[in-house]
């Protein structure tokens, strides 16, 4: 018998040996000695491979070969008895009734607040026309919620916002309209400039299905040379075609706005009918959004000289807006927090 076949009978018996115990072990901390008895450092097979330089230099590859592949077969049978042992401990620890196969739980993923959805869809379009998206502070001070916007203390105009006022903190107050951006973009930016401020306001309000204490709009200014009620108009297209994925029929009418002249009503043709319908109020025609030409006064009360600047502003009711895509007839369910409406978007 040749050197090569002497040792290739005790390798086998080693293998049948390994086998044997592996799967007779009854716990890991057992399971573990036999890993460090076989494949440690100092093991069986350890053992084998510093015999290697004693053979003649032809028989080496057929016994490096025949080890290597022991080793390989021992660490899966070890990997496995490992698995059957941890089962076997969890089945014990829970009346045998856990199956470690089986998936996990579903996990429960939220889906964006419809207003938000509407919010990011518009903020992405004014981005692809060169706007840039502005923030301000929702608790204001009065000057840049009211005075800075041409609405001094006197002015009728502050009769139509009934107004959250902060006691003890001086003249600040939850701010009533986003417009307040538009002071603080001028300040801060300096013409040219193209902005929109999305957020929230708040008027102490009586509460129905049309009128909420807290809802959102998002503001619109734009400040440059030679800027017309043209330029309005294109842009309010612009944004009324992202919104209702078709070009919508328009009208201005005049209305007044203490921080824009001439100011106008913006109203588009009801996208949802072509007789009249309870979104129109069977007008055929949908009140969307006020806007106009920065006034004067309000380029000047943030630094801007008016004789050199011209703008234009708007105004649109992101919640009302939010409404009519996905048909809600109550405003209050928006902020209610009521999982079961949230849920349908």
């Amino acid at each position: 018998m040749t050197a090569t076949n002497i040792e290739a009978v005790p390798l086998e018996a080693t293998r049948t040996q390994a086998l044997e115990e592996i799967g007779a072990c009854a716990d890991l901390a057992a399971l573990a000695e036999l890993q460090r008895k076989y494949l440690g450092k100092s093991g069986v097979l350890a053992g084998w491979l510093a015999r290697l330089p004693t053979l003649p230099p032809a028989e080496r590859p057929q016994l490096g070969q025949a080890v290597n592949r022991l080793k390989k077969e021992l660490t899966e049978q070890i990997a496995a008895r490992e698995s059957a042992l941890e089962r076997a401990l969890q089945e014990s620890a829970l009346g045998g009734s856990f199956d470690p196969s089986l998936p996990p739980a579903r996990e429960e993923r939220g889906t964006l607040h419809p207003v938000t959805q509407v919010t990011r869809e518009i903020e992405d379009l004014f981005v692809s026309m060169g706007y840039q998206i502005a923030d301000g502070p929702e608790i204001e001070t009065d000057w840049h919620n009211f005075e800075a916007l041409n609405i001094p203390p006197d002015h009728p105009a502050r009769d139509s916002q009934d107004t959250f006022y902060l006691r003890g903190a001086g003249r600040l107050l939850l701010r009533t309209h986003t417009s307040p951006v538009q002071v603080r973009a001028l300040e801060r930016l300096k013409p040219p400039l193209r902005v929109i401020a999305p957020g929230k306001v708040f008027r102490n309000e009586a509460t129905d299905a049309s009128h909420e204490h807290t809802f959102h709009q998002l503001e619109g200014l734009v400040v440059d040379k030679g800027v017309s009620v043209a330029h309005l108009v294109s842009s309010m297209k612009t944004l009324l075609r992202g919104i209702f994925r078709r070009d919508l029929e328009i009208r201005l009418r005049p209305g007044f706005f203490p921080f824009v002249e001439p100011g106008f009503e913006l109203d588009a043709r009801c996208p949802f009918c072509t007789t009249g319908c309870s979104v129109c109020k069977q007008s055929r025609w949908i009140e969307l959004l006020p806007c106009g030409l920065v006034h004067p006064n309000v380029l000047s009360a943030s630094g801007v000289d008016p004789n050199e600047w011209s703008g234009f502003a708007f105004g649109l009711g992101l919640s009302r807006l939010v409404m009519l895509r996905f048909g809600i007839t109550d405003v209050r369910l928006l902020l209610s927090g009521d999982l079961r409406f949230l849920e349908q978007f």
